[in-house]
């Protein structure tokens, strides 16, 4: 089972290196001070959301970004896959399954009613896996967003 270990103010330049990589492979195009301010409160403890290194602590393999929200149709507490990376040397291991497979259960014991993640309309492969982990399109809504 691969490692899951929260990160610390102390990882900020491992993650920022796989954040950077990951933001590089699907086109997010972001400075590094803006990424690294929107990193150090959740290092350091923001109650809004946690980062998860994956694989050893000090030679990470991939990250996994949860935040949090509210939901009253959804009855409490909701967690967002905000971002899932996993190094293109080690996918296709099943590592990604395992973080996902792993997180609904330690986040339910947190009192966490759902967990929502996006993906790209065509990206089929990662659609598949994703429902093959129970997570599935709610059909009768659309994502919209208006950056403030």
């Amino acid at each position: 089972m691969t490692a899951l270990t929260i990160a610390k103010p102390q990882d900020i330049d491992r993650i920022l290196r796989l954040v950077s990589d990951f933001h590089a492979e699907v086109d997010i195009i972001q400075s590094d001070e803006t990424r690294q301010a929107a990193l150090l409160p959740l290092l350091e403890g923001s109650p809004h959301g946690v980062i998860y290194l994956a694989g050893p602590a000090r030679a990470p393999i991939g990250y996994v970004i949860v935040t949090f929200g509210w939901s009253i149709e959804l009855g409490g507490m909701e967690a967002w896959i905000d971002e899932i990376y996993i190094r293109p040397a080690v996918r296709g291991r099943g590592i990604g399954s395992e973080i996902l497979s792993s997180l609904p259960r330690a986040l339910a014991g947190a009192g966490v009613k759902a967990m929502h993640l996006e993906v790209a309309k065509d990206n089929d492969r990662a659609k598949s896996l994703y429902e093959k982990l129970h997570f599935s399109p709610r059909d009768k809504f659309c994502l919209m967003t208006r950056k403030l």
